[in-house]
């Protein structure tokens, strides 16, 4: 599917299982361009069965239908209070450039605010600028290593208050 069928009004975004085929063979695509990116040790990717998880709200990206991209926000808690983690997040590559992932992003932080969260927090691989730069404007600032992450040269760390 190219961009020029995808108009702003043909865009769904909701909550959805993980575990459709269709979305598993999208995920498996993501993995390999995060393995041509990064060491393995360096993915810190969830699995579509860690997915499936009472703390993780699944959001599909629709273009007429068809899966265009997902992201996932997790419920995490330290010992100061709970805030998002966003995972997963993902577009084709047919189907970038349209704004896409601001949307879903923003649909993401629109649960987040919803599930009453006033935070969230993310780690992206240093090799991605489309991505981190989809952050930045969107007011996320970098920061040091939270929850399991340890320091990488990989990596970066980024929240943003809701």
């Amino acid at each position: 599917m190219g961009t020029a069928r995808c108009s702003a009004d043909a865009v769904t975004i909701q909550v959805e299982p993980p575990d459709q085929g269709t979305i598993q063979c999208m995920m498996a695509d993501s993995d390999r361009v995060y393995a041509d990116l990064y060491p393995v040790e360096e993915n810190h990717l969830l699995d579509p069965a860690a997915l499936i998880d009472p703390d993780i709200t699944f959001l599909v990206a629709r273009c007429d239908g068809v899966v265009a991209g997902f992201g996932a926000l997790a419920i995490r808690r330290d010992e100061n209070a709970a805030y998002g983690e966003l995972k997963r997040m993902y577009v084709a590559p047919s189907l970038r450039g349209i704004g896409l992932g601001r949307r879903l992003l923003q649909a993401l932080e629109d649960r987040a605010r919803a599930d009453g969260m006033a935070l969230l927090r993310l780690e992206t691989g240093n090799r991605q600028p489309e991505a981190i730069g989809l952050y930045r404007a969107a007011g996320f600032t970098e920061r040091g290593p939270f929850g399991p992450y340890a320091e990488s040269e990989h990596s970066l760390y980024m929240e943003k208050r809701l």
